[in-house]
């Protein structure tokens, strides 16, 4: 089943560490996004393959907004 990971705040993607295809493991960063110039690291939830990342360095993610899926 896949899992969502959607942005918990308005931010912009400072860095985007992952891409698409690759194996991730629980506790891996995937995207680290900048708000009120504090650095917030968005982490894979569980073990998978990142089958989608739906932003780019410099986007701004509103609440809400996809981010990655893992399968």
């Amino acid at each position: 089943m896949a899992e969502e990971i959607r942005a918990e705040m308005v931010a912009n993607v400072w860095k985007v560490v992952a891409s698409a295809g690759d194996t991730v493991a629980e506790g891996d960063t995937l995207v680290i996004l900048e708000s009120m110039k504090m650095e917030i690291p968005v982490i894979a939830e569980s073990d998978g393959t990142l089958r989608e990342l739906a932003v780019n360095e410099g986007d701004v993610v509103q609440e809400g907004d996809l981010i990655a899926v893992i399968e």
